[in-house]
């Protein structure tokens, strides 16, 4: 029964180990031979292969899923020929597989790229845009004639006008795309044009481009022959204290080539990250992070760099396949860690991957305190609620900062000890997913970053400006307002004790606002923290929420 054969197969993902040695490269085999038939059927195959090509117990095995993903594009074909339903396969945890399709709203710079790199595969979903009266103030810039149409008319046929415009045998999303990037306008509101449409696009997957067979190239294997490393098995404290990776800058041929294969990863799952989208292309590093994981990573350039915290983005790779990514927010030692596992590879060895992940930010950027947004853990967030990702954080090392949470985590620890085979509750899960959670390395200041949110300096800032408005506005006279456009500028407005500060003091921040915007954030986050003064002035005002 092909249930059972996907039973016996996914039990091998648990199975490391000397026994068994031959087993399942037969079973594969005979996978590979056997039809299946429902799409939740084919799913789960694909899922298991995809998990044994990035966790292979011999180099065998590595190439018989490999074969076996190959014809997976066949499979889909059979499968759609038999009348069967190809809408599960959009599903964001399993999207991407070769001979299926996804419909999606990227934004322009996405859009762009992925036009540029999949020119045929890649088109406007006109059958599923429900808001197609959006085109009209778009085309009327694009299309001087179209202004004496749409204005006037009730629902003027935008697909014609563009079929009209667009040389034969382009597509409506190439014509489109092409005629703004002609517009002589700001990068910024080129692109706020084009996402104001909230334009679906279709894709289609062939047998190579497709999450079956989108491999890095030329890496070594590494099998594992041993039993995974667990939860258990890692200690963050011990990790951050750990040797340096290994880690170089690419040459930028190498780095436009990760950066395309990163675009359409992230791309097929219907993740789009800030950093995907606006990559440092003459940033882009590379760090071997042991057992089969590559990590690339990289910053922004300056003119899409947040106004104070330093962005870095990364995307890992497990013996090729592409494993998941991370985004990093820092300020000072201070870092926000997004950290998402592909869901194929959730029963490898996750723990391990982000405590190598964790070393890798403290070595290059000199971030030592690690927090996590509530949204990561559980709020309006069931899939974390379910997966309990709250309990992989907190058997790492992780503590929530509102003490409610701290005494929930503690009679919830009680209990698992008292009781085996204790789980939490949904209801108390959502609980803990209210409090941000930290992790304090081993040279850390402890508690010092609990309450600090960078929105509390935004805040303060703006409502530092209004005030200053409101008094120095003449009566019955509006004045514009003035926006300082250094951010730390405006930070240091709001310290009594700014002019008090020495000349040495006053310099190194003249320092920090100009490695904001030179070619590595790295840079930035270093000379934030040998400034003590600083540090201490940005933490009381974010520690502290504005009387708003």
């Amino acid at each position: 029964m092909p249930r059972d054969l996907l039973d016996r197969l996914s039990q091998w993902k648990t199975r490391f180990g000397p026994f068994g040695a031959g087993r399942l490269e037969s079973l594969l085999a005979v996978v590979a031979r056997r039809k299946f038939r429902t799409a939740a059927e084919l799913i789960r195959l694909h899922e298991a292969l995809l998990f044994l090509r990035a966790y292979p117990r011999s180099p065998q095995v590595a190439r018989l899923a490999d074969a076996a993903l190959a014809g997976f594009a066949g499979r889909i074909a059979a499968f759609d020929a038999s009348g069967g339903d190809l809408d599960p396969f959009e599903d964001p945890e399993i999207s991407g597989i070769a001979g299926t399709s996804l419909s999606a709203v990227f934004t322009y710079e996405f859009a762009r790229r992925l036009a540029l790199r999949h020119p045929r595969s890649l088109e406007i979903a006109w059958d599923r845009y429900d808001e197609i009266d959006k085109l009209g103030p778009v085309l009327a810039r694009l299309l001087p004639l179209f202004a004496e149409d749409w204005p006037v008319e009730a629902h003027a046929p935008s697909r014609e006008w563009i079929a009209a415009a667009r040389p034969r045998g382009g597509t409506d999303l190439a014509w489109l795309l092409n005629r703004l990037a002609a517009l002589p306008i700001a990068p910024r509101e080129r692109a706020a044009c084009y996402e104001s449409l909230g334009l679906p696009l279709t894709w289609q997957f062939g047998a190579r481009m497709s999450r079956s067979n989108l491999r890095l190239p030329g890496r070594s294997l590494f099998c594992h022959r041993e039993p995974l490393l667990r939860r258990g098995d890692i200690s963050l404290a011990a990790e951050l204290q750990a040797p340096p990776l290994p880690v170089r800058r690419l040459p930028p041929p190498e780095a436009r080539k990760i950066l395309d294969l990163i675009l359409d990863a992230s791309a097929m799952r219907f993740r789009e990250l800030y950093g995907f989208s606006h990559p440092d292309q003459a940033g882009v590093f590379h760090a071997d992070a042991g057992r089969g994981v590559q990590i690339y990573f990289f910053g922004v350039p300056p003119e899409w760099r947040l106004p104070l915290r330093a962005y870095h983005a990364g995307m890992f790779f497990k013996n090729g396949v592409p494993a998941g990514y991370v985004e990093l927010l820092s300020l000072f030692e201070r870092a926000e860690v997004g950290f998402n596992l592909y869901y194929s590879f959730r029963e490898g060895e996750s723990a391990w991957l982000y405590a190598r992940i964790l070393r890798l930010f403290n070595q290059v950027l000199g971030v030592k305190v690690f927090s996590v947004d509530p949204y990561q853990i559980g709020l309006e967030n069931p899939e974390a609620v379910q997966s309990g990702a709250f309990w992989f954080y907190r058997k790492l090392g992780f503590r929530p900062v509102r003490p409610e949470a701290a005494a929930l985590v503690n009679r919830e620890e009680i209990r698992i000890r008292r009781t085996p085979g204790y789980r939490s509750s949904k209801r108390t899960l959502e609980k803990l997913a209210r409090s941000y959670i930290l992790f304090e390395g081993p040279s850390a200041e402890t508690g010092v970053w609990d309450n600090f949110r960078v929105r509390n300096l935004g805040l303060a800032a703006e409502q530092r400006g209004a005030d200053a408005l409101v008094r120095t506005r003449p009566p019955g006279r509006v004045l514009p307002l003035v926006v300082n456009p250094n951010a730390i500028a405006r930070v240091l407005s709001l310290i009594p004790e700014w002019t008090r500060w020495t000349t040495e003091e006053k310099l190194a921040v003249a320092k920090i606002v100009r490695a904001k915007e030179s070619a590595s954030e790295a840079r930035y986050l270093r000379l934030m923290q040998r400034h003590p003064r600083l540090r201490a002035a940005f933490l009381a005002l974010g520690s502290s929420a504005p009387l708003l």
